[in-house]
C-alpha cells in the first residue's frame, strides 16, 4: 500500500520521510515543568534537525495500583497544552481514555493518542475520529501487527484520515514485553499509515514492581536504533530531567541530558534507512 502522508501543524509524518520525534515526560507534573521539558526538547531537536511532537498525559488511568500517581487532570492540563502549542509553536500529543474526553481534548492538542490498553475500545476510536484531530493508535500488548487494520477502519468510517499507528511491544510471560521489528513494516504495509516505534514503553516490566511497573531504559535507546534501521516515521520517548524521581514509568525514561546523542544517531540511521528502504 502507497504510504500515507500526515500532516500535524508544522510536522509531517510519513514511513518514506524522514522520522519525526514525539517526546516528553509520561505525566505533566505542573505546567513549569511541560514548560520546561517541551523548551528543552524544542532547542535539541532543532539543533539536530529533526521535527518535533511534544507529548505528556494529563491522566495515567491505568497505573497498576490505586496508589500510582496520575497526573494533573483534565481541566487543569487544557491550558498547558494550548499555551506549549501556541508559546512554542509545538504539535501536542495526548492520551484519550473515554469517548467523552476526545471532543475538550482535540481542542487544546494536535494528536489525539488511543492507548495500547483501548485500542479495541470502538466508541473511543469512533469519537476520536470524529474530532478531525490525527489519531494515534497504540497497538495494543496483545495484538498482532496484522490486527491493526481494523482500528485504521473504525477511525477512517468518521471520514478522518490522519492515522498514526504506534508499535510498543507484545506482552510475552508475564511482566515481560518483547518488541518485534517486523510489525513494523508490516503495519506499514496493511494501512498506509505511517507507523510510530515507542521505544520507551517497549521496555517497561508492566507490574514489575508489584505495585508499580518496572523496566530497563538502558534499552530503549537499542530499541530505537533498531525500529529507524528498519525505517519508521517516528520514534516516540518519554523523558524527564531527572527520570528516577518521575512519579511515573521512570524506569524507561530517557534522562533529557542524553537526548542529544541519541537523536545524532538516529539521525544518521534515518537518512540511510530511507535510501534504502524495505519492500516486503
Amino acid at each position: 500500500m502507497e504510504p500515507r502522508h500526515v500532516k500535524v501543524g508544522p510536522v509531517t509524518f510519513g514511513n518514506d520521510l524522514p522520522f519525526v520525534l514525539i517526546a516528553g515526560p509520561c505525566q505533566m507534573e505542573s505546567r513549569a515543568h511541560a514548560l520546561e521539558v517541551a523548551s528543552a526538547l524544542q532547542a535539541m531537536t532543532q539543533a539536530a534537525g529533526v521535527p518535533l511532537v511534544f507529548k505528556t498525559s494529563f491522566d495515567k488511568a491505568n497505573r497498576t495500583s490505586l496508589s500510582g500517581k496520575r497526573g494533573l487532570g483534565l481541566e487543569a492540563a487544557l491550558p498547558v497544552f494550548a499555551e506549549i502549542r501556541e508559546s512554542l509553536g509545538l504539535p501536542v500529543l495526548t492520551d484519550v481514555h473515554e469517548a467523552s474526553q476526545c471532543a475538550p481534548v482535540a481542542e487544546a492538542v494536535d494528536i489525539l493518542q488511543i492507548p495500547a490498553f483501548l485500542s479495541r475500545q470502538t466508541d473511543l476510536l469512533l469519537a476520536a475520529g470524529a474530532t478531525r484531530a490525527a489519531v494515534n493508535i497504540k497497538k495494543g500488548q496483545f495484538l498482532a501487527p496484522w490486527d491493526m487494520p481494523h482500528g485504521v477502519a473504525k477511525v477512517e468510517s468518521t471520514g478522518n484520515d490522519r492515522i498514526l499507528l504506534t508499535e510498543r511491544g507484545v506482552s510475552f510471560g508475564y511482566n515481560t514485553l518483547v518488541a518485534d521489528m517486523r510489525s513494523l513494516p508490516l503495519m506499514a504495509r496493511d494501512t498506509g499509515c505511517p507507523v510510530i516505534m515507542d521505544a520507551t514503553h517497549a521496555v517497561q516490566a508492566p507490574g514489575g514492581l508489584g505495585g508499580a511497573s518496572g523496566g530497563d531504559r538502558a534499552f530503549a535507546p537499542v530499541l530505537a536504533r533498531a525500529a529507524v534501521a528498519v525505517g519508521v516515521a517516528g520514534v516516540f520517548i518519554e523523558t524527564h530531567p531527572n527520570p528516577d524521581q518521575a512519579p511515573s514509568d521512570g524506569a524507561t525514561m530517557l534522562a533529557l541530558k542524553d537526548m542529544p546523542d541519541l537523536l545524532t544517531v538516529l539521525s544518521a540511521l534515518d537518512a540511510l534507512a530511507k535510501r534504502h528502504p524495505v519492500h516486503l
